[in-house]
């Protein structure tokens, strides 16, 4: 029987391979040949927790639709008592193992509020103890690599807790997912980093927002690379909102080789395809002043 051409953009060959996951691509080359995923657990002969995995996994790097509705009110947070507290440390074993887990993990004791943060997790967004140990255990990762030597608040973690529910991380499988795809997410910006010379410091947020949008363009190191040599060279030194007109014009006009780049400038009109005339330089410093 003949069978029609799958075909993947290189955008997707580079999120999957950067995902490390055989069961993950397995599946996506099942659903995005014509199959439904009703039906992948018989015919790729994975059980319900290798499914599970796969799917979180598409989910993260989103390569496959997220239909879950987050069950969180904007602007809804429970309210606990003492006497909820001390009830639940009395009658329930396993908040009691919680508290002790969470302890250890912070390296100090909860006061009675982290106590009523810490119920909120269990009752209200309904996390596991694994799962809330798994958040426990990021918070404090994400806080060593922004160069923090404390381990995070409880309040810190509550934030990060509601960003979990509303991206519908309800499962240990979903949250190994998502801190797989955030991995990646540092490891690109990592090398944009060393590429822009970035060497002492973290990004700032206006400087982490651009590098994002670059990667969510998918440009290539090498035209990144290009774009930067070209923003030395014009304003001499990196410019970030200069840059950003360099490859959203790259972008715009279907550029993604260096080769394409370069085509692109013996075509263009005077002044070549990487650089920028006065009203978009006005345009910059415009920017630059509100930022």
């Amino acid at each position: 029987m003949m069978t029609e051409e799958l075909k993947i953009s290189q955008k997707d060959m580079r999120l999957i391979l950067s995902a490390a996951s055989p069961d993950a691509t397995l599946l996506y080359l099942y659903i995005n040949s014509g199959n439904e995923i009703t039906t992948a657990a018989a015919d790729l002969h994975m059980n319900e927790s290798r499914l599970g995995c796969a799917e979180a996994t598409l989910r993260q790097l989103g390569l496959m639709m997220d239909d879950r509705v987050s069950h969180i009110a904007p602007g809804e947070r429970p309210g606990y008592s003492e006497k909820d507290v001390l009830e639940a440390m009395d009658g329930d074993a396993s908040f009691r193992g919680l508290y002790g887990e969470v302890q250890r993990l912070l390296g100090r004791s909860l006061n009675t509020e982290e106590l009523k943060i810490l119920l909120g997790f269990v009752r209200y967004l309904g996390m596991t103890p694994e799962l809330i140990s798994v958040l426990v255990c990021y918070c404090k990762d994400r806080a060593r690599r922004r160069g923090s030597l404390r381990n995070p608040s409880l309040r810190a973690i509550e934030k990060e807790a509601y960003a979990w529910a509303e991206r519908g991380i309800d499962s240990v499988e979903d949250a190994a997912a998502f801190i797989q795809a955030q991995n990646v997410r540092n490891s690109r910006l990592s090398r944009l980093m060393n590429l822009l010379q970035i060497r002492g410091r973290n990004l700032t947020a206006a400087e982490e927002k651009y590098a994002q949008s670059w990667l969510d363009m998918d440009m290539s190191e090498e035209l990144i690379s290009m774009a930067y040599e070209r923003t030395c060279l014009n304003t001499g030194g990196l410019n970030w909102a200069y840059m950003n007109k360099i490859l959203q014009r790259w972008h715009a006009q279907g550029f993604r080789t260096a080769e394409d780049v370069r085509s692109g400038d013996k075509k263009a009109p005077k002044g070549g395809s990487g650089e920028l005339g006065e009203a978009e330089m006005a345009a910059i410093q415009r920017v630059l002043r509100e930022e």
